[in-house]
């Protein structure tokens, strides 16, 4: 479990907030990439708009490369459960379709649930070129104690997946002159 950096630390650097559909397609996730001090890339997921429960908990990137190379082939989200102090079982295979998102994994053919891993260079170049830009985006704080149902946290902030956040529209000025 020292792999794992939870939810605490106060030096994460959220690098990019992304959405995704779930592997079955029913559903979509949004998921933070972040970095440590040391540039360490970690990955937690945010928000369903499924029923599913999930833990928001941190998972570091340099943990889940030897889960997944010490795992049979194909591979699975089951090796992704170690990982997470959390009891979720979703919360490994929704960090799985992060990973497919981001070009890390992707499907076999033919195999609902059965990936392979992809190279990671220009995964790694973008992270890069995000972390020597000194990205660090600003996101709605997850307290520890998160309920990630809104039916069991009806208190809490909602997070809503990055690609429905709606911005305000303003008046062009053609149309502001022609209210006038």
């Amino acid at each position: 479990m020292s792999e794992i950096i939870s939810n605490l630390v106060t030096s994460m650097r959220i690098l990019k907030v992304a959405s995704c559909p779930t592997s079955s397609g029913k559903a979509t996730l949004t998921y933070h990439i972040g970095c440590t001090t040391d540039k360490d890339i970690q990955f937690r997921v945010v928000a369903n708009t499924g029923g599913g429960l999930f833990s928001p908990e941190w998972v570091s990137l340099s943990a889940i490369q030897p889960a997944f190379e010490q795992a049979p082939f194909p591979l699975t989200s089951y090796p992704l459960i170690k990982l997470y102090q959390g009891k979720s079982t979703n919360t490994p295979a929704f960090l799985m379709a992060a990973l497919k998102h981001e070009g890390l994994v992707r499907n076999l053919e033919g195999k609902i649930r059965g990936y392979e891993i992809l190279d990671s260079k220009a995964f790694m170049a973008e992270m890069n070129a995000l972390m020597a830009s000194n990205t660090d985006l600003k996101v709605a704080n997850i307290p520890a104690n998160y309920k990630t149902s809104i039916a069991l946290n009806k208190s809490a902030p909602v997070i809503k997946p990055a690609s429905t956040v709606k911005t305000k529209k303003t008046k062009s000025t053609a149309e502001a002159n022609s209210v006038r």
